[in-house]
């Protein structure tokens, strides 16, 4: 049966609100849609990585010779078989394979390519390793004492980032009102349906096609021929349909070590995360500590607000500084607050590496300054719904930012929700 894709209508004036067909609808709910895990080729080779069993330890010594002896396997790489040995979104501070150190449990140390997932698992447990275990830190708060242990360089505060405007000093002083309260947000995996996986083939060119559900596929490229050591040309990027994502397939996590293996095998190359591994060994979305203080007067008019930001960006950077900036930017709020102190810091701890998930880092900020300003009414004896209403952005508002607003619905869309809720009869019972 050869079912035609639906092609959906070119929106019409006034589309926004409708339901629009989806172009792939009858392929997906007939189980046509062909995702990297249904690709299957000939002389395909199945990897799996053996990860570190410390979270902070030197490696002194890997030895492969048992592992390439096994039954089915074609090859077994470490870092010392990449030809660039670093990759990173913004800052190559994670190896493709650990070479020195491992910095979280789950660091990578070697893959092993096989004719079969069993082969290639069995091989692993003949993969000899001699480690050095090192003192871990797993709160950002510990990583940034002196005396930590350090991950790179000399210092775990990976980046900073700041936010002023007005004067705080002042609002202070004139506030009625001082509320301090501390946040805390904890570590969600992204959990789709599909776990990481990438296929990639080499061609005559001694370059790879890379077959990626990733979402980031421009990026992709530049990781895989930075890693090669080859032209961006050489490497050729295919997106495929994702499984599902949510931000936790922005990052390259094994599309460089992948395409290592297919030009050393000269065979495709398939690589999946099992559920398992998808926890411990692929991005989590930033835990976040936040610092709220606020001024406010007795009438509830905001006057200012100092916030601290403490993002525990796991083990390498990735896509944190994305994160920290764009946590730093909006944490403030929805609301006008004439002095503004804002103070982001990225750290690096033991943990899995934080990275991109829907939102980046503002669903965060979003519970921190909600359930502060749910606080200060609180505190005020003031209905919250009318704290927001007082102070909730309008047309012509600058933001912190400098951003000048102008189509600001909040104030609307706070009114539609409390006629929904019947809100004014709720809050008078």
């Amino acid at each position: 049966m050869i079912v035609k894709r639906a092609q959906p209508d070119p929106p019409a004036r006034g589309a926004i609100g409708r339901r629009i067909p989806r172009g792939d609808a009858v392929l997906q709910v007939t189980g046509q849609v062909r995702y990297a895990e249904d690709i299957r080729l000939p002389g395909m080779l199945h990897v799996k990585f053996l990860r570190s069993r410390y979270a902070h330890a030197r490696v002194l010594r890997i030895d492969t010779s048992r592992a390439c002896a096994a039954p089915g396997v074609i090859a077994v790489i470490t870092g010392q078989d990449v030809p660039f040995n670093r990759m990173g979104a913004i800052r190559q501070d994670q190896p493709v394979l650990a070479d020195d150190r491992v910095r979280y449990l789950g660091d990578p140390l070697a893959a092993v390519a096989a004719e079969t997932e069993e082969a290639a698992y069995q091989a692993l447990g003949r993969i000899d390793v001699e480690y050095d275990e090192l003192a871990a830190v797993f709160d950002p708060l510990q990583a940034i004492e002196p005396g930590a242990p350090l991950l790179h360089g000399d210092s775990n505060v990976l980046a900073r980032q700041g936010l002023r405007c007005g004067d705080v000093s002042s609002g202070f002083a004139a506030a009625d009102l001082v509320v301090e309260e501390t946040y805390r947000t904890q570590v969600i995996e992204q959990c789709a349906l599909e776990t990481q996986i990438v296929v990639v083939v080499p061609n005559a060119k001694t370059g790879v096609t890379v077959y990626t559900p990733g979402s980031r596929p421009f990026a992709m490229r530049t990781e895989v021929a930075r890693a090669l050591k080859k032209d961006p040309s050489e490497v050729r990027v295919v997106g495929v349909p994702s499984g599902g994502a949510f931000g936790g397939k922005s990052d390259a996590w094994l599309e460089p070590a992948a395409s290592v293996l297919a030009l050393k095998t000269g065979r495709p190359i398939r690589a999946m995360l099992t559920r398992e591994e998808e926890f411990i060994a692929s991005t989590v979305r930033h835990p976040i500590i936040m610092r709220y203080r606020s001024g406010v007067d007795s009438a509830g008019k905001l006057l200012a607000r100092q916030v601290k930001l403490y993002l525990d960006t796991g083990a390498y950077s990735a896509l944190g500084e994305v994160t920290l900036r764009k946590a730093a930017l909006m944490c403030v709020g929805p609301y006008r607050i004439p002095g503004v102190d804002v103070e982001g810091l990225l750290i690096y701890t033991n943990n899995t590496v934080s990275s991109a998930m829907r939102g980046f880092g503002v669903p965060q900020a979003c519970f921190a300054w909600e359930s502060h300003t749910d606080t200060i009414a609180c505190r005020l004896g003031m209905d919250p719904v009318r704290l927001r209403m007082l102070n909730a952005y309008e047309d012509g508002d600058t933001t912190p930012g400098g951003q000048v607003l102008a189509n600001v619905g909040l104030k609307t869309s706070i009114r539609e929700a409390m006629q929904a809720f019947g809100w004014n009869q709720w809050s008078r019972e």
